[in-house]
């Protein structure tokens, strides 16, 4: 019989949830919004209920491993419960786990998106040639993931892999975390539309003025146009996305010395832009690179040895969807959860 597990992606504005099984094939999926505006009990009961009908419909084909889910913010792993989440309003330190285990009594493990996401990347995407990864996602902010020996390294009290938060420009742009210039502030869409913004001030970007004037939701993708067309001031901006991540990337090859380093995220589809700048920052900061790096021209091959790869990310927004179904596939259960799975 086929083992599947539940894997859902509770996001500030979408909530996905799917039925994987254990080989990585979709079997089902259920899209709808999150409407966070009427509390946190309400989106559970819309989770539970669409969970509850993606099993009722595949009672029949399979057994089911459990149900993992990917959030937004920081959890503490040993108690499963929710400490902060800036996308998830009125949702600080709310036990997700146990209000979701008490509903639907089945198996629930809790991960951090970026963590679950890089979980499913190293599964059934990039890094599925290899047994230990480490992933930065770059989209609004910068998130991170850690996995060693195919599991998500949580460190402590499971806050490791906050990679957006390394500095790479001591005295740069102010950050949330309270910091100055980490990753974040440097290489996240947030970012780019910052420094175009910047540039624009500064009176020697005319084409990138053109484009915030014209554009009504001036994107971070509209700078990687302009720099793809050869537009000077947006050259440069990426230029510095690609200095800052390389930074961050030779300290963590130095650091870690896994075989692959993965880039996912909005802003990792301006790959064209940024991995020059990138890849000379990581050459000139990591000796480890320069005595592992694969042969020229081969950086996006499988991983097959002693070779340091880095490369852009597989499976998109479905990443931390996968990655949130495998969880419950190779983490041990608890002994406090019932057996079994309870109709809403």
């Amino acid at each position: 019989m086929t083992t599947f597990a539940i894997g859902v992606d509770l996001g500030g504005t979408n909530l996905r949830i799917a039925a994987i099984d254990d080989s990585g094939k979709t079997l089902d999926k259920i899209t709808t919004s999150t409407e966070v505006a009427r509390g946190r009990d309400f989106v559970i009961d819309e989770m539970c209920t669409a969970i509850q009908e993606i099993v009722t419909r595949l009672r029949s084909a399979g057994q089911l491993a459990g149900i993992g889910i990917g959030v937004p913010g920081i959890i503490e792993m040993r108690t499963g419960m929710l400490r902060e989440s800036p996308n998830l309003p009125g949702w600080d330190n709310y036990p997700v786990r146990d209000e979701i285990e008490r509903r639907l009594h089945t198996t629930v493990v809790l991960e951090n998106d970026a963590n679950a996401a890089a979980l499913g990347e190293k599964w059934t995407g990039a890094g599925a040639t290899v047994d230990d990864m480490i992933m930065l996602t770059l989209g609004t902010g910068v998130g991170g993931g850690i996995v060693l020996e195919g599991k998500i390294w949580h460190g402590m009290t499971g806050m490791a892999g906050e990679l957006g938060h390394i500095n790479v420009e001591p005295d740069g742009h102010p950050c949330n975390c309270g910091s100055r210039g980490c990753v974040e502030q440097v290489a996240s869409a947030t970012a780019v539309k910052r420094m175009a913004t910047e540039a624009v001030a500064s009176g020697k970007a005319p084409q990138l003025e053109q484009a915030l004037k014209q554009t009504k939701e001036f994107s971070s993708k509209a700078v990687y146009d302009l720099a793809m067309s050869g537009d000077a001031p947006s050259k440069a901006i990426f230029d510095r996305v690609g200095n800052a991540l390389g930074v961050v990337i030779a300290d963590l090859i130095n650091i870690f010395n896994v075989p692959m380093y993965v880039l996912a995220g909005g802003v990792a589809s301006a790959w064209d832009a940024f991995a020059p700048a990138m890849m000379e920052r990581v050459r000139k900061n990591s000796f480890v690179y320069r005595a592992t790096a694969p042969a020229e021209g081969n950086n996006s091959d499988k991983n097959t040895g002693r070779v340091t790869v880095v490369r852009h990310a597989q499976l998109g927004s479905d990443a931390g969807l996968i990655g949130a179904a495998r969880l419950p596939m190779i983490t041990a259960p608890s002994d406090r959860v019932v057996a079994g799975f309870r109709n809403v």
